[in-house]
């Protein structure tokens, strides 16, 4: 079954991954752009740093962007992993104050490209990458999201 070039927001995190590990799961879901939504992209991982990662992605075929913006802000980060709830509307807060141009870009960007946003956590409903998906497709129900 061949797999759609638009029309889905796939989701994806490093953690427990290899970098060769990641560019494979992004090639079998063959996606083009990958979005970086972390605050800052760097990582003590080997690969995982903002011009690893990059240089990883264009040996792949796969672009890179970091969208700084969509970050969760560090003094939210601790309490959002741990499940609290305030912590999570503080990022949709975030999300909808400043964040939002960045936000729409990606939302425009999935309905014609297949677009990972990327973080560290692997599960998709411990890291704010849950809020950014969660708010596209509210922005566009025709979006379908892809946990990878």
């Amino acid at each position: 079954m061949a797999k759609p070039t638009h029309g889905q927001l796939l989701s994806v995190g490093y953690e427990r991954r290899t970098i060769e590990e990641l560019v494979a799961v992004l090639q079998a879901a063959s996606v083009e752009v990958l979005v970086d939504v972390r605050l800052n992209a760097i990582s003590r991982k080997r690969g995982f740093s903002k011009t690893a990662l990059a240089t990883a992605l264009e040996e792949a075929g796969i672009e890179y962007r970091h969208e700084r913006a969509l970050g969760n802000p560090k003094d939210n980060r601790d309490a959002f992993r741990q499940g609290h709830r305030e912590a999570r509307r503080r990022y949709e807060r975030h999300l909808s104050n400043g964040a939002s141009p960045s936000k729409d870009e990606i939302v425009e960007l999935a309905r014609t490209r297949r677009v990972a946003l990327f973080c560290y956590e692997r599960d998709h409903t411990e890291c704010h990458r849950s809020c950014i998906s969660a708010s596209a497709l509210r922005d566009a129900p025709e979006l379908q999201l892809v946990e990878l």
